[in-house]
């Protein structure tokens, strides 16, 4: 808890990981010997702000998670949920079944498992300033805009770009409120936070360190080795 609020953890675990074509979810995949999603549960888990913990995943693999929770143990109230079709179906399904008494939501990916317990506590603590709070890096890159995908239509300011990671934290009812309107409205967003902008309500970025990746090829799975050795 946090100044009396219930904080419950949704780690989303649902995904196909196509790009990988590996034949297995990407979460399950191994780093020194240790399924990812088993080093995103025990970052989740050392915060001592969160009390309750939501696994949400695909239902054909539950027999994997279910060896993670054998060998690895998960110490705090948790359950399991299985997600839909999209990730914004999969956190709806975990808005549906999370503790009636959840005043803040923190949505994490299931395949971030290098976010440090600091920062998951920076975000609880600072998601009362606006109502919504997300780990975020400054973008290096130029970044350029082409609306047909072979041709520049222009280059926005390097200066205000800024790219999104997890956890994502949330006053509970500005979540709930936000996933309602997306689906009266029937538009889907690509992460938590588009979701609650579009209730015109500031997100507070937090800066991160840039070892937050989400592990998404094959290539991204030798920096997580790297990162992991350097740590």
């Amino acid at each position: 808890m946090i100044k009396g609020k219930f904080v419950t953890a949704f780690i989303a675990a649902a995904g196909m990981g196509k790009r990988m074509n590996l034949g297995i979810n990407k979460q399950f995949l191994t780093i020194d010997d240790v399924p990812i999603l088993a080093h995103t549960i025990k970052k989740i888990e050392a915060s001592s702000y969160i009390d309750f913990i939501i696994l949400i995943i695909k239902h054909s693999d539950i027999n994997y998670l279910g060896e993670i929770i054998s060998k690895y143990k998960i110490y705090k109230d948790y359950k399991i949920v299985y997600g839909g079709k999209e990730r914004q179906d999969s956190i709806y399904q975990g808005l549906l079944n999370m503790p009636k008494k959840t005043d803040i939501v923190l949505t994490h990916d299931g395949a971030r498992p290098f976010v440090s317990v600091e920062k998951i506590d920076e975000a609880i603590e600072k998601v009362f300033v606006t109502g919504a709070a997300a780990l975020a890096n400054r973008a290096k890159d130029t970044i350029k805009v082409s609306y047909n995908g072979t041709t520049v239509d222009y280059t926005p300011n390097r200066d205000f770009l800024w790219q999104v990671q997890t956890p994502q934290v949330f006053l509970s009812d500005i979540l709930l409120k936000a996933y309602d309107q997306a689906y009266r409205e029937r538009y889907y967003g690509t992460d938590d936070c588009s979701l609650v902008e579009k209730t015109n309500r500031k997100i507070l970025l937090i800066d991160n360190s840039y070892k937050n990746i989400k592990i998404t090829t094959r290539e991204d799975l030798i920096f997580a080795r790297a990162i992991l050795n350097r740590s």
